[in-house]
């Protein structure tokens, strides 16, 4: 008997909370196969099967607490059990003529495929043997997602379908990583003098710089040449002009960074989460959009680790992707700025004594006012504006 227990948590997180299991007690499992989720404040750890063999005990249940290295269940390697539920038949019925073609798929595999209404028997499996994974499905969701089709929102399979004019609620407990962020930003608001100044960024320089170039870059790269990677390079320049934006507050101390990890904003099944770029300013602005990118798949894919997003010392959200126009984004303590970008709206503008039809984007940047100054967080976001509206200021340096 071997004892499955919940891996070692880093020093930030103190125990975590079983989100599921996904196998049954008496089920086969095979090596490396998923066994249960564990939720923490900030990620999903997967804890997976030792061996082949089959899991005899659960000991603890969906929605218990529990702390690093806690034994979680009982696995017994090299026994046989019984498959999973969905792919066994009765025995009084007779096997289909296309059982010896059945499509195996990982339990992990079809419990994401059912959620998403994805046939796993119209997938290719790329696991041993043509097995199909969990990545398998993921990949259909993703070109599923990509396809204009209307998708209706899916109904629990334990939930009826409400009756004509009935007032329906339905209660779910909130989960780790969303009571974390709420925490957070209550926190951020509570303690850090916070303010917002706003401009408005004309985008032509760098969409002409984008149209001109985005074949040769992606040929030259292998990526895609988006917006994103100018933002975090006008930032790390304007960051280095004004370091106290790029400071944070610890107890009676300011803490002055001589580098630039810069946090990104991404959305995520789960809630928002805020991965770091490393060393940005060491970064080529393909290098930045792979790791944007990169950071995007894992946090669909709940895939982002600690080291991801411990740390940053400014951060850049982008609601303009949603389509919002303005907001005020919140401190990501203990950081003391944060940097919104917004949608590309055409308005006419006066340019030169002309009125003329310009791609515009508002900018926000909120600040900690207990360091940094009015002055210096307008001069800041006006460094940036400056240096989007002429690109060449960043090759030149001024």
């Amino acid at each position: 008997m071997t004892e499955i227990k919940a891996p070692e948590f880093p020093e930030s997180i103190a125990d975590g909370e079983i989100a599921g299991w996904h196998v049954q007690v008496g089920e086969s499992v095979t090596r490396d196969q998923l066994l249960v989720d564990i939720e923490t404040d900030k990620v999903v750890l997967e804890v997976v099967a030792p061996a082949d063999g089959v899991l005899t005990e659960i000991l603890k249940q969906e929605g218990d607490t529990i702390l690093a290295e806690e034994v979680l269940g009982i696995f017994e390697a090299g026994a046989a059990g019984k498959p999973a539920a969905d792919d066994a038949g009765s025995a009084d019925e007779p096997a289909p003529a296309l059982a010896a073609v059945e499509t195996v798929a990982s339990p992990a595999a079809k419990k994401i495929a059912n959620e998403n209404k994805i046939d796993v028997t119209r997938l290719s499996g790329s696991g041993k043997g043509g097995r199909i994974t969990k990545e398998d499905v993921l990949k259909a969701v993703a070109e599923a997602e990509k396809q204009p089709a209307v998708r209706s929102v899916p109904i629990a399979a334990n939930e009826p379908a409400a009756a004509p004019g009935e007032r329906v609620e339905r209660r779910v407990p909130m989960t780790r990583l969303r009571a974390s962020i709420a925490r957070r930003l209550v926190e951020a608001q509570q303690t850090a003098a916070m303010l917002t100044t706003f401009n408005e960024v004309d985008m032509t320089a760098i969409m002409e710089l984008r149209n001109q170039y985005k074949d040769a870059f992606e040929q030259a790269h292998g990526t895609r040449l988006g917006f994103m990677s100018f933002f975090v390079r006008a930032c790390i320049e304007a960051l280095k002009r004004f370091p106290g934006v790029n400071a944070s507050i610890d107890g009676k101390d300011i803490v002055y960074h001589g580098y630039q990890d810069v946090g990104v904003a991404v959305g995520s099944p789960r809630g928002l989460v805020v991965p770091v770029l490393r060393d940005a300013d060491s970064l080529t602005l393909a290098e930045l959009e792979n790791q944007i990118r990169e950071f995007g798949i894992k946090a669909r894919d709940n895939k982002l680790a600690i080291d991801d997003m411990t740390g940053g010392t400014f951060t850049i959200s982008n609601g303009g992707v949603f389509g919002s126009l303005l907001s005020t984004p919140i401190l990501n303590p203990p950081q003391t700025g944060i940097l919104g970008m917004h949608k590309i709206q055409e308005r006419p503008m006066a340019v030169d004594g002309s009125v003329q039809i310009r791609p515009m984007m508002y900018l926000a940047l909120s600040y900690d006012h207990r360091l940094i100054d009015g002055q210096e967080a307008v001069r800041f976001l006006v460094t940036i504006k400056d240096f989007l509206e002429e690109p060449a200021r960043i090759l030149l340096d001024i």
